[in-house]
């Protein structure tokens, strides 16, 4: 296993890919009582993980790919969607009926997305950039990720947005993270 210093762009973002569905498996299969906290890990892994690709992978793909303009579009358009359905559902009662199968699809557009990046963005930018760049750019990804925001934000998919708006709404969404925390405990 390599330490975090040493790990590659496409490592630590296919890495999270995993994670991401483990948590989707996690959601789905807990008793409803523990959904939430599952659910909140998730929502907050998928705002910090998308923010770091638009911020940092993205713009890399978009300048330096053959084609990099088409495949980012492609891919910003998906992460647009999802962050709309991903915020309707953060606002949602686990337990209310209409929850899991707007979960389903949540999961099934995600995860669709995550194959696409893997396979039309993460294996061309593999094939461009040399090791030294690609931990680089994993060194970027993790200071995006410290100040990302930690809920979505459907309409901010791109660098200059998430630059700009991204720090103000990290701060809002750990303040509403801590509110929720307290009135839990």
């Amino acid at each position: 296993m390599s330490t975090a210093m040493e790990q590659d762009v496409i490592d630590v973002l296919r890495q999270q890919h995993g994670e991401i569905r483990d948590l989707f498996d996690l959601v789905r299969t807990c008793a409803p009582g523990e959904r939430r906290e599952a659910f909140e890990r998730l929502v907050r892994l998928l705002a910090v993980h998308e923010t770091a690709e638009e911020e940092i992978v993205h713009p890399a793909a978009r300048r330096t790919l053959p084609g990099g303009d088409g495949i980012v579009a492609d891919r910003l358009e998906e992460e647009r969607s999802a962050k709309e359905l991903l915020s309707e559902l953060d606002g949602m009662d686990t337990g209310d009926p209409q929850f899991m199968p707007k979960f389903d699809k949540l999961r099934t557009d995600v995860l669709t997305h995550a194959r696409a990046e893997e396979r039309y963005e993460f294996e061309k930018l593999q094939a461009e950039f040399s090791e030294a760049e690609r931990r680089s750019l994993a060194a970027a990804v993790r200071a995006a990720e410290a100040m990302a925001p930690t809920r979505p934000h459907p309409g901010t998919e791109s660098a200059t947005k998430n630059m700009l708006a991204g720090p103000p709404m990290a701060m809002m969404d750990q303040v509403r993270d801590m509110i929720r925390n307290a009135k839990k405990g």
